[in-house]
């Protein structure tokens, strides 16, 4: 008997949610990181009810600090507290920022396969419990045999060595797309364009008692450039990198709801996304921030794409020198209106290994508002030296409309 052959299916984000991002030690330095990620599965099952929770064949949660509360299977343990039935399975994954990206990639190839019909991948990070690096015990042999430079392992201090390698990068030029970051979300709140993604999330504190999260806490939306000249630099004396042109110590968690585009027709739910390609690449981890670049480059490739095809860019911004470096290297400016519309997490934060689904999520609103795109793409740099992107394709775009349609009559012939 032969094998079943299996054709490659198209593979949707149909919706994506997270809570809003907090500080670490404040708004929910007394929530626990699992039922953050408890919190998203939750709502989005509650937005998509004609979804019958049997039909989810996988959770994937990423964590990068995999202990305590962010450990024990996370996927598995999170279906559970979410209500979800005990037949559904789960897995954790860690590939640190790209965490929740990797959860999605990952769940989306068995989508493509035909292993899964529909996944929820998300990631969830509480910096404040689990700092970065929390019970690491790095192999003596990455200092010993000179496996990568002792800069590696501290993230600030690899900023700066892109600062190094890339002099123009200068600090001003950091500090004004710092500040562009701030306003643009700031913008972004007023409109009402981030609201729509946020899950409320139940807080409690011995001082305040019982409260309701329901926006993000580490916006600085009356941050200047003249502001942010006079901050320190932490990681080196007289250096570029700072607490405001770098993304905070955060906690927060993201899901997002894949499937199969036969599969949402059959429920009736509406692709936001479509996915065509992704990459991961490894760089020096001395210099991890350039790790989008061979990302996208071999993304773009493998879609048959240019840069030029790109109408949208959701890209992470660890620090500012790490997305400046990317935008020069396909010679797009600092202002250039087709990059993080809303801002970015140097105003939002970055809660590590949630991040990735964030960038979804604001991608697939900005595709609502901007049938006129065909193409975007999300991407972000991550630790030890390597980087991950994702090309998305835009379902509300006339030419992927026609050939939906073109698809639908031959299949129906």
């Amino acid at each position: 008997m032969s094998p079943t052959t299996r054709q490659v299916r198209d593979v949707a984000f149909i919706d994506g949610v997270r809570t809003p991002f907090g500080k670490a030690g404040g708004m929910y330095a007394e929530t626990r990181a699992d039922d953050l990620v408890v919190n998203c599965i939750r709502e989005l099952m509650r937005r998509n009810p004609s979804l019958p929770p049997e039909r989810i064949d996988d959770v994937g949660i990423a964590a990068t600090t995999q202990t305590g509360d962010q450990g024990l299977t996370l996927g598995r343990t999170a279906a559970i507290l979410a209500g979800l039935p005990r037949s559904v399975p789960g897995f954790a994954i860690d590939r640190m920022c790209a965490g929740a990206m990797t959860a999605v990639t990952t769940g989306a190839s068995g989508i493509a396969f035909g292993a899964y019909d529909a996944i929820i991948a998300g990631g969830v990070e509480h910096m404040g419990r689990h700092p970065m690096g929390e019970g690491m015990d790095p192999n003596p042999r990455f200092m010993s045999e000179k496996l990568v430079d002792p800069s590696a392992l501290v993230m600030g201090n690899t900023a700066e060595n892109l600062h190094d390698r890339f002099p123009h990068l200068t600090k001003e030029r950091a500090d004004a797309y710092a500040a562009a970051s701030q306003a643009k979300l700031a913008k972004a709140y007023a409109d009402g364009k981030i609201q729509p993604d946020l899950v409320p999330v139940a807080t409690r504190s011995k001082e305040e008692g019982w409260g309701l999260a329901t926006v993000d806490e580490p916006p600085r939306p009356d941050t200047t450039v003249e502001g942010l000249a006079t901050l320190r630099t932490p990681f080196r004396a007289h250096g570029r990198v700072t607490a405001g042109n770098a993304a905070g110590l955060n906690d927060g968690a993201t899901a997002a709801l894949l499937m199969d585009t036969e599969t949402a027709a059959e429920f009736g739910l509406t692709p936001k996304m479509v996915l065509v390609s992704y990459a991961f690449t490894g760089v020096e981890p001395e210099v991890m921030g350039v790790g989008p670049v061979p990302a996208t480059e071999r993304a773009l490739r493998q879609a048959g794409l240019t840069m030029d095809d790109i109408g949208l860019i959701e890209i992470n911004e660890a620090f500012a020198v790490q997305v400046l470096a990317f935008l020069d290297h396909f010679g797009i400016p600092d202002d250039d209106p087709r990059v993080n519309a809303y801002g970015g997490a140097i105003a939002l934060g970055h809660p590590l290994a949630s991040s990735g689904v964030r960038l979804m999520n604001q991608l697939a609103r900005q595709f609502e508002e901007r049938p006129d795109v065909r193409y975007g793409l999300t991407t972000l740099c991550i630790g030890l030296g390597m980087g991950g992107a994702v090309v998305w394709k835009n379902p509300h775009h006339p030419d992927h409309q026609a050939e939906t349609s073109a698809d639908s009559r031959e299949a129906a012939a």
